[in-house]
């Protein structure tokens, strides 16, 4: 008796052990690996090719792929990589479709000269394969639009245990949009990365930098931010960090102009992380702070104290309860005034993100 019970464990254990191994080599050999640098073709192009204006707006907005409205958890936030528990893999498509309709809806009706938009889906499982990059660019039909890729996958093998509903396939990137056509549009990859086996399921992060002629011969130069998320000790952040500093401060030093914004994945320098959370429970979330002196004092990190632009999605949300920060601000050169910024107050309802709207003064 004992011997066909022996058998039967290892026959498990034989077959669990497979399982594992063919989901790691079939991560590994589809694992995305991006150029250093790749110039971007337009989706769509508009047709000012000058910047005529000293006066500028700019939006930036994590959409959260259309999947995590004010109505969404997130299984890979609450319960790990392993299995999803009570938690939502992807939301049901109705969702799905009323999150995607109204970030279209709310970018069409916000006055902005420039959209920057991260985890934009084109052809992901997560989001019913709804092409938001599409949708958006239907809503804004005179705008350029270009799009980095940053999350390219097959299959998204987790959670792990639940094979029969995988995260599945993704193709999401992040996305700008401007009333004025770039002379350059340039995917940079950013460096470092997770250990492997986890970078095989993590995003390839990415800046999306564009450079716009001003009528002074100078250049606006633009960066779509998302930096890393899920880094404990900081150390992709530092180096993604360090990359784009000397970027931007390059591009600082020829005379041009510098707008860095979008989703940095921590809060700016000196901001404290729970301002927005009275009863003082974090959720065992604690991000960190972008260093005082990452940059000399007169580069200017530009957001709304009033207003958080990003939540916890181990639940649903829910007003005072959910644990709320703030992760998406602007940096600016020295050269450009800030003269009006307004976080965009939606209470999460199409993302666990909220937009924030800048208005500058390129000082010609």
């Amino acid at each position: 008796m004992r011997k066909p019970l022996i058998r039967i464990v290892l026959t498990i254990v034989t077959v669990f052990l497979c399982y594992i191994a063919a989901v790691l080599i079939y991560g590994t050999v589809n694992d995305y690996q991006p150029e250093a640098v790749i110039a971007l073709r337009a989706e769509q192009t508009a047709d000012s090719t000058m910047i005529q204006d000293s006066v500028l707006t700019f939006t930036i907005w994590n959409i959260g792929y259309g999947g995590l409205g004010a109505e969404a958890d997130f299984f890979f936030d609450d319960e790990g990589m392993l299995r999803s528990g009570n938690s939502m893999i992807y939301p049901p498509r109705e969702l799905t479709e009323k999150y995607t309709a109204g970030i279209a809806q709310s970018v069409q009706t916000t006055r902005s000269d420039f959209f920057m938009l991260q985890e934009v889906d084109v052809n992901s499982k997560r989001s019913h394969f709804i092409n938001q990059l599409g949708q958006i660019k239907n809503n804004l039909p005179k705008y350029s639009a270009f799009f980095a890729p940053n999350y390219n996958l097959p299959s998204v093998t987790i959670p792990l245990f639940e094979p029969w509903h995988f995260y599945g396939k993704v193709y999401s990137g992040v996305a700008t949009f401007g009333k004025y056509q770039p002379v350059e549009a340039t995917r940079y990859q950013l460096p470092g990365s997770f250990a492997w086996p986890t970078r095989i399921l993590q995003l390839d992060r990415c800046i999306l930098l564009q450079k716009y002629k001003l009528k002074n011969g100078k250049q606006l130069v633009l960066l779509n931010v998302h930096n890393s998320a899920h880094d404990k000790d900081g150390s992709l952040k530092r180096q993604e960090r360090d990359f784009i500093k000397d970027l931007i401060v390059k591009e600082y030093e020829k005379g041009n102009y510098v707008i860095a914004g979008g989703d940095w994945n921590e809060c700016p320098p000196n901001f404290p992380f729970n301002t927005f959370q009275p009863t003082g429970d974090t959720q065992g979330y604690e991000p960190r702070n972008v260093p005082t002196d990452f940059l000399p004092a007169d580069w200017v990190w530009v957001y709304d104290p009033t207003v958080p632009t990003n939540r916890s999605v181990r639940d649903p949300y829910q007003k005072d309860v959910t644990f709320t920060t703030l992760l998406d601000y602007f940096l600016i050169s020295p050269n450009v005034q800030v003269t009006a910024v307004k976080a965009l107050n939606q209470q999460f309802q199409y993302s666990d993100h909220q937009a924030v709207w800048m208005e500058v003064r390129v000082l010609f």
